[in-house]
C-alpha cells in the first residue's frame, strides 16, 4: 500500500476514535474505583468558610462488583464445545489451552467496559495456533456495507518506545483477510511523517537470508480478529448506572464531611474576661478550672456561655443512600450482596434474585456464542479440520440451595434419565467423569446392581399355607 493511501485511510478511521477511547477510559476508571467524585472541585475555600474544611471524596465500588458478577457468573465454569467427534473436541480444548477461562473473563470485562472485546489469533514461531485478548482501545474496525455487517479490515494502533533513539512511536497495523501492513510515526510529529514500519522478520527459503519487512502475509483467509459484543445495542455496562453511582458517592462523601466538620459543640461566649483571641486559653480554663470568667455590664447584660449543635439529617441521607443503592443494582441488572436478601432462601427465591443477572448475561451469551464459533472454526481450519456440528455448553455459577436440588434429583429417579440427574446434581463438577465412575461402580457390584432380586418358587404367590 502506498504511503499516501495509508495516510488517508488512517486519518479517516482515526478521526473519531478519540471519543471512543474517552468513553472506554471512563468505564475503566470506574472499574478501578476511580470515579468522578475524586475530581470534583471544592465549592468553597477553607478561608471563606472555616467550619467547612473536610473534603473527603469516597468512591464506591459498585461498578466493578457488577462487572465481576457477570464475568464470574458466566465464565467461572469453562465453556465447552461439542462437534460430535471426540478427537476434534480434544483438539479444540488442547488448542484453547489452560488459560481459556482467564481469557474469557478478560473478554467479558473488556466488553463490559468498551462495549466490545477483541481477540487476535496468529501462528506462532513454534508453528502452533495462538490467541490473545487485545485492548479494545487499540482496535478500529472497518465493516462491510451489507446488512450482515462483517469485519472487512481491522486497524490496530498502539505506542512503542524505540530503544535506539528513545522516542515514542505510534504504530499502525492494517489487517485484511490476506495480510498486515505496518506503518509508524513519532508521537510528537504529525501524520505527514508516516513511514513504513519494518517489524516482520521474513526468511527467504531459497537463500536463507533474513530481513525485516513492513508486510506480513498471515494466510488465514480472513481478518484474524474476532469481536465479542457486550450486547446488541453496542453499549457498555456503565452507561445505565453512571449518574446513580455519582449521586451515591456525592451523598456518601458529603455525609462524611458533615460528620467530620460538625463533630463537636461550638461554644458561644459573650464578654469573655480574658484574651478573646486566645482560643487555647479558653479551652484550658474550661478543662482545668471548670469555670469561665465573663464580664457583666449591667442587669440587662446577656453575658455567659452557651453551645451550638448543628443537627445532621441522618434519616433523610440514609434513605437516599438506600434508594440509590437499590437503583444501581436494578439498573445495572445485578445482585445486591446484602445478606438480608438471601437468608435461608429456597431455590425459587434464589432464582428470582438472579433473574436480572441471568437476563444481562444471556444477552451477552447470544453475542459471544457467534464469536466463539468463529474462534473454534479458525482453530479447526488451522489444523485442516472441519465440522458441520458445533454446540456450546455454558454453565452458570450461582448460589444454590443444594439440599433442595439434591432432593429433587432423588425424586426424579425413574422419571428422567440418570445422565440428566447426574448433570444437574449440585455435587457433580464433571458429568462425564461421574457417569464413568457410576459405570465402573456398577461393574464392580455385579449383576445385582440396582435390580429387583428374582422371586423364588413358593414366595409371593399368595399360595396356601
Amino acid at each position: 500500500m502506498e504511503l499516501e493511501i495509508a495516510k488517508k485511510l488512517i486519518k479517516k478511521y482515526t478521526a473519531n476514535h478519540s471519543d471512543v477511547i474517552q468513553k472506554i477510559e471512563t468505564a475503566e476508571r470506574y472499574y478501578r474505583k476511580d470515579s468522578d467524585i475524586k475530581y470534583i472541585k471544592k465549592e468553597t475555600d477553607d478561608a471563606e468558610n472555616p467550619l467547612r474544611t473536610a473534603d473527603n471524596r469516597i468512591p464506591s465500588n459498585f461498578y466493578k462488583l457488577l462487572v465481576n458478577q457477570k464475568a464470574a457468573y458466566a465464565f467461572t465454569e469453562k465453556v465447552t464445545f461439542d462437534t460430535g467427534n471426540d478427537d476434534l473436541n480434544t483438539l479444540i480444548m488442547q488448542t484453547l489451552g489452560d488459560s481459556f477461562r482467564k481469557k474469557c473473563k478478560s473478554l467479558c470485562v473488556q466488553a463490559a467496559n468498551a462495549s466490545v472485546g477483541w481477540l487476535h489469533y496468529w501462528k506462532g514461531d513454534d508453528g502452533k495456533f495462538h490467541y490473545a485478548v487485545i485492548d479494545s482501545k487499540q482496535i478500529i474496525p472497518v465493516w462491510t456495507r451489507d446488512l450482515e455487517k462483517e469485519l472487512y479490515a481491522a486497524l490496530r494502533t498502539y505506542t512503542r518506545i524505540n530503544e535506539t533513539d528513545g522516542y515514542t512511536y505510534i504504530i499502525y497495523e492494517i489487517w485484511t483477510a490476506d495480510q498486515c501492513e505496518s506503518f509508524c510515526r513519532r508521537s510528537d510529529l504529525d501524520l505527514d511523517t508516516l513511514d513504513y514500519f519494518y517489524q516482520y522478520l521474513v526468511i527467504d527459503i531459497d537463500t536463507g537470508t533474513e530481513e525485516y519487512q513492513p508486510v506480513y502475509v498471515h494466510g488465514f483467509g480472513e481478518v484474524p480478529f474476532i469481536f465479542f459484543n457486550n450486547n446488541d445495542e453496542g453499549t457498555n455496562d456503565l452507561q445505565d448506572i453512571k449518574e446513580l453511582i455519582d449521586a451515591y458517592d456525592k451523598v456518601f462523601s458529603g455525609f462524611l464531611n458533615d460528620l467530620e466538620d460538625i463533630q463537636e459543640l461550638i461554644f458561644i461566649i459573650t464578654n469573655y474576661g480574658g484574651d478573646a483571641d486566645n482560643a487555647v486559653q479558653i479551652l484550658q480554663e474550661m478543662k482545668t478550672k471548670k469555670i469561665i470568667n465573663v464580664e457583666s455590664e449591667g442587669p440587662d447584660d446577656r453575658s455567659g456561655v452557651s453551645t451550638l449543635a448543628i443537627e445532621i439529617p441522618v434519616a433523610a441521607r440514609k434513605e437516599m443512600l438506600d434508594i440509590t443503592r437499590k437503583a444501581i443494582f436494578e439498573q445495572g441488572m445485578g445482585i445486591d450482596p446484602d445478606p438480608q436478601n438471601f437468608g435461608n432462601s429456597s431455590g425459587v427465591a434464589l432464582q428470582y434474585l438472579y433473574s436480572l443477572l441471568e437476563l444481562k448475561t444471556g444477552m451477552m451469551e447470544t453475542e459471544f456464542e457467534v464469536s466463539f464459533n468463529r474462534l473454534v472454526r479458525a482453530i479447526l481450519k488451522f489444523h485442516d479440520k472441519s465440522s458441520e456440528k458445533l454446540e456450546q455448553t455454558w454453565t452458570r455459577t450461582s448460589v444454590t440451595n443444594e439440599s433442595e436440588m439434591a432432593d429433587i434429583a432423588q425424586k426424579s429417579k425413574g422419571v428422567i434419565s440418570d445422565e440428566t440427574i447426574v448433570r444437574k446434581h449440585p455435587w457433580v463438577d464433571d458429568a462425564e467423569l461421574e457417569l464413568k465412575r457410576i459405570s465402573e461402580q456398577k461393574k464392580a457390584a455385579g449383576p445385582e446392581w440396582d435390580t429387583v432380586p428374582p422371586v423364588k418358587d413358593g414366595e409371593g404367590d399368595g399360595g396356601e399355607e
